[in-house]
C-alpha cells in the first residue's frame, strides 16, 4: 500500500507501482478476465461519455471554451497533469496543453489573440504560441472548482510530465521544433511550474535537462535526482543530477542508461527479443555534453557512447525505492512495456560503480485486450492501477483499466468519445480521481466507493 504522499506523488505519470509484490512469476500479465468482480459491470452513462461501475459517478469541472478567471477560455488538448495540495482542502490540478503553433488556427478568439509578455515564445504578430499549462484550484469538500487561469504559455506540444517533492509541476515540451520551423525560440525543454502560482509565470526552460522529445519526469525524493523519458522509437532514458536538490534551475548533469558490458544493447524487444521478463541488467551512465543539444542529437551521442535503446519511453513514476516507465510500443507485438528501474543504493555518486542500480523488463503485452498503449497512469486508494489507455487506431476503444497486486486486469471505465484519456491523478486523501478527456478537452472528478474492493 502506498502513502498518501505518494499518491500525491505519482500525478500524472504511467507506472506498474504494487505490481512488483505480487505472485505474477516469470510471466506477463494474465489476460482480462471478466471473472474478477472488480467494482462492478460498467453502467452506461447516460451522457454516452464515460461508463462507470455502480456508485461511481463523475462531474465535469472544466471543459473546453469555459471562461476562466484570467478571462481566456479553457484550451484544448488536455495532456498530462498533476494534483498537488495546497491546504486541508483545495488542490492545484495543473494541467498540460499538447498544442502545436498550427492549432492556433482552431482556437478560439482569445486565444487566437492572446499577446504577452509572459509568452516563452509568440508568433510574429505577437500572439503566444498556444500551448502550455493551466491551473484548476479545487475545493475537494465542497466538490468544486474555485478558480481556472493559464499558468504557462508560449510553448508547444506540452505533453506529460511530473510532480516534484517540493510542490511543483515538470511540464515537458515534445518537440524540437526551432528558429528553423519560423519560430523565434528552441523548443523542447522542461519548464518548472509551482502550484502556488496566481496565473502566468515567467518561463524559465530548464537548458540542462537536456532538448529532446521529453514526455515524463520523476524524482527519487531521497536524492533529487531527476529520471526522463523520450518519446521516440530510439529514445534513450536519462537522469538529471542537480548540483542543488530541489533547484532544477542552478543546473545540473544530464546522463543516459547504458546496460552494464552490453553498449547499445536494444530492449525494444522488436526482431530478435533480447530482454528477458523480470532478469535484473545492471546498469551504468554516461554524461552527455551540450544538452541545449541544437541539431537533436543527445540520443545519437548517448547511444554512440553505448546508450540503450527503449521503445517511445512516455508515462514515468518513482514508488518507494524504485521507478517504472513505459514504453509505448516496446515489445514482439509492439503493445507496450513497462521497465522497472532500481537506483543504487549510491546513486549519482563515484561509489554506485560498487553497487550499480539495476532495470528490468517488467511487463510486456501480448494482448490488446490487456493493454494497448497504455499512457498515464496513477495509484487508487486500494493500492490498485488505473490506466489510462491512449490507442492509436481510427476507431479507439479506450478505458480506464485498473490491477490489482496480484497482476489482475479489470474494467474500470470505458470512454465514448474518438479521443484519449489522460492526466489521471487522485487528491490526497484518494477519495477524488481527476482525469482528462484529451479533446474536445474535459476535466473530470470521479468520485464512489473506491474501498469497496481491495482484492
Amino acid at each position: 500500500m502506498v502513502s498518501r504522499r505518494e499518491f500525491l506523488f505519482s500525478a500524472g505519470s504511467l507506472a506498474f507501482i504494487g505490481l512488483s509484490r505480487s505472485a505474477m512469476g516469470n510471466v506477463a500479465l494474465p489476460e482480462v478476465t471478466t471473472k474478477l468482480p472488480a467494482y462492478g459491470p460498467l453502467i452506461a452513462d447516460p451522457q454516452a461519455l464515460l461508463d462507470l461501475p455502480k456508485g461511481f459517478s463523475y462531474r465535469v469541472i472544466s471543459a473546453l471554451g469555459d471562461k476562466m478567471d484570467d478571462g481566456l477560455d479553457v484550451p484544448d488538448r488536455a495532456d498530462g497533469m498533476g494534483c498537488i495540495a495546497l491546504d486541508n482542502e483545495r488542490v492545484a490540478l495543473i494541467r498540460n496543453h499538447e498544442l502545436q503553433p498550427k492549432h492556433i488556427n482552431n482556437a478560439s478568439d482569445l486565444i487566437s489573440n492572446h499577446k504577452t509578455p509572459l509568452a516563452y515564445d509568440s508568433f510574429k504578430n505577437g500572439v503566444a504560441l498556444p500551448g502550455g499549462t493551466s491551473h484548476i484550484i479545487y475545493n475537494l469538500k465542497e466538490q468544486k472548482r474555485e478558480q481556472e487561469y493559464l499558468s504557462l504559455c508560449g510553448t508547444i506540444r506540452n505533453c506529460s510530465g511530473g510532480v516534484t517533492p517540493w510542490g511543483s509541476w515538470l511540464t515537458c515540451e515534445e518537440t524540437v521544433m526551432d528558429k528553423s520551423d519560423g519560430l523565434s525560440q528552441s523548443h523542447g525543454y522542461i519548464f518548472e511550474v509551482p502550484a502556488s502560482a496566481k496565473g502566468l509565470i515567467k518561463p524559465e526552460p530548464l537548458y540542462d535537462m537536456g532538448r529532446f522529445n521529453h514526455e515524463a519526469a520523476a524524482i527519487d525524493p531521497q536524492t533529487g535526482i531527476v529520471y526522463l523519458t523520450e518519446d521516440r522509437g530510439d529514445s534513450l532514458f536519462y537522469r538529471f543530477i542537480p548540483h542543488h536538490r530541489g533547484k532544477l534551475n542552478k543546473g545540473g548533469t544530464l546522463q543516459a542508461m547504458v546496460i552494464k558490458n552490453q553498449p547499445q544493447f536494444d530492449s525494444r524487444n522488436w526482431d530478435s527479443p533480447a530482454m528477458p521478463l523480470h532478469s535484473d541488467l545492471l546498469v551504468e551512465w554516461i554524461t552527455l555534453t551540450n544538452p541545449k543539444s541544437p541539431n537533436d542529437d543527445l540520443r545519437k551521442q548517448g547511444y554512440k557512447k553505448g546508450a540503450a535503446l527503449f521503445a517511445r519511453g512516455e508515462g514515468i513514476h518513482w514508488g518507494k525505492n524504485e521507478l517504472y516507465f513505459c514504453c509505448t510500443n516496446g515489445g514482439k507485438k509492439q503493445l507496450g512495456q513497462v521497465m522497472k528501474y532500481t537506483p543504487s543504493k549510491n546513486e549519482g555518486t563515484e561509489l554506485e560503480q560498487n553497487e550499480p542500480g539495476k532495470i528490468q523488463l517488467f511487463v510486456e503485452s501480448t494482448n490488446e485486450s490487456l493493454y494497448n498503449f497504455g499512457d498515464n497512469l496513477t495509484v487508487a486508494p486500494n493500492g490498485h492501477l488505473i490506466v489510462c489507455e491512449d490507442q492509436y487506431t481510427d476507431t479507439v476503444n479506450n478505458h480506464l483499466r485498473g490491477v490489482t497486486p496480484k497482476g489482475e486486469v479489470y474494467n474500470f471505465a470505458k470512454l465514448h468519445a474518438q479521443t484519449e484519456l489522460a492526466g489521471a491523478c487522485f487528491s490526497p486523501d484518494g477519495q477524488t480521481l481527476f482525469v482528462n478527456v484529451y479533446m474536445p478537452t474535459k476535466t473530470l472528478a470521479i468520485t464512489g466507493p473506491w474501498d469497496s474492493f481491495k482484492l
